[in-house]
């Protein structure tokens, strides 16, 4: 059994009232395991039960030794606590008609690979995250979910309010919190906790808020949550948006789902009634102002003829090809959706953009080296590049950067390896050996 802050329990069991020893008894027991699995491999299945809210999200019996599973770094799946996963249940409800959607605070990438798979192919999302370290982390994550159409930010909260002004039709704010919901996975979520802290990430939260509000367009969708139970950071906030910023709440229908407590302005999640950990969200839309702003229009940019490379050179490298315009920058040559080209420009040059595009090719010198972005992208084609299958020893000892043999003949050059059919990256075959070109900070370090 967890010891736990006493004024913690004091604070609990005001909220929960009888209901309180259930809850720390839930405390008690191991964490479920769950997993959101990505469309990159058809049927993929890894286990027969479903997390009630998001049909891609599947518990586990027990948790594996994630890192010795290629299929995760090959962003076949992602490991997400399960009730985070009802983000889906918004989206089907609120978002499907959004075309530009922010993820605010998206590190490590839960969130934004959810997004990226419930939302609309057409809708640009930008992910972002204000913690340069932590940044890296969620664009690795992005990489490694494959999608096209996603921008990924490392900036302040107000970069957005001050340079982007009615942008967004929705945006996602899963704010820095107290933690209180992560105390059966996190002890030293526990051990950090008091109530000044409480009070001190409400304060915090409300800023966050403040400064992104005005790139929300008005009429647009505000999606707050939390992973901690007090009322200071969940319901007193809300009241807080809707009495100083403007806005209403919005209620999905949980009637199909069992648990999932509903208050007068959100959805909570207890470890005593669903199968995950502590968690809260609610959804709001921001008031329509009476004198209208504009509508934000794409501004005509006259770099653009400019910036398009014409030659089709890397159209084979890519499905679709039509779709997408080839830009060509410095050395890199990267690949952008028609219709989010103006507002990846807009976004290139008012923040501070890790990932814009699918960056295909590196120049260096006279050679074209493919990218591991474009490797583990869902719109890379295959057809044009040499293709090699690796067992399971193989695949780990890549995953190492470590060297690895090729089988014998396989052509010079540039050699997209796979595991299970699953892009995992590049090496470049020199005929005697191959140079391993896995990313030097993705390697696996543990021994396996």
């Amino acid at each position: 059994m967890v010891t736990l802050p006493e004024l913690f329990v004091k604070r609990t069991k005001s909220l929960l009232g009888d209901e309180y020893p259930m809850f720390e008894k839930a405390l008690g027991n191991t964490s479920s395991v769950s997993v959101r699995v990505n469309d990159k491999l058809v049927d993929f299945k890894p286990s027969d039960e479903n997390v009630p809210w998001c049909n891609a999200g599947f518990y586990l019996d027990e948790r594996p030794l994630f890192t010795a599973d290629p299929l995760l770094h090959a962003g076949v799946y992602y490991v997400q606590e399960a009730s985070s996963m009802f983000l889906n249940q918004i989206v089907e409800c609120f978002l499907k008609d959004a075309t530009r959607v922010l993820d605010l605070c998206a590190a490590p990438g839960g969130k934004s690979t959810l997004l990226l798979q419930s939302l609309s192919s057409n809708t640009l999302l930008v992910s972002n995250e204000i913690v340069r370290s932590r940044a890296m982390i969620l664009a690795e994550n992005i990489i490694k979910w494959g999608n096209p159409n996603v921008v990924v930010t490392n900036n302040a909260s107000q970069d957005f309010g001050k340079e982007l002004p009615a942008f967004f039709d929705a945006i996602v704010v899963d704010a820095p919190c107290s933690g209180e919901g992560m105390f059966r996975k996190d002890g030293g979520a526990i051990a950090e906790w008091s109530e000044q802290n409480v009070q001190q990430c409400a304060i915090r939260q409300k800023a966050i808020l403040q400064d992104v509000w005005n790139s929300l367009k008005d009429g647009g969708v505000l999606v707050y949550s939390t992973c901690t139970y007090n009322r200071e950071e969940n319901e007193n906030n809300v009241s807080w948006i809707c009495e100083e910023l403007g806005a209403e709440c919005l209620k999905p229908d949980i009637s199909r789902f069992e648990g999932i407590v509903e208050t007068e302005s959100g959805f909570r999640f207890y470890p005593h009634k669903i199968k995950g950990e502590g968690f809260f969200i609610s959804v709001l839309r921001k008031h329509k102002r009476d004198e209208q702003v504009n509508p934000r229009k794409s501004k005509n940019n006259k770099q653009l003829d400019k910036r398009v490379d014409k030659s089709g050179d890397f159209n084979r490298y890519i499905t679709h090809p039509d779709n997408f315009l080839f830009i060509k920058m410095d050395n890199r040559v990267s690949a952008y959706k028609k219709e989010h080209y103006t507002d990846c420009l807009e976004l290139n040059s008012k923040l501070n953009c890790l990932i814009n595009g699918v960056q295909l090719i590196e120049m260096k010198g006279n050679d074209a080296v493919p990218t591991h972005q474009l490797a583990l992208s869902k719109i890379i084609d295959k057809r044009a590049f040499i293709c090699v299958e690796l067992d399971y020893k193989d695949t780990i000892a890549f995953l190492k950067r470590e060297s690895i043999t090729l089988p014998e003949g396989t052509p010079r050059g540039y050699v997209l390896v796979c595991y299970q059919h699953q892009a995992l990256g590049w090496v470049k075959n020199i005929g005697n050996r191959c140079n391993n070109l896995y990313p030097q900070h993705w390697r696996i370090r543990m021994h396996l």
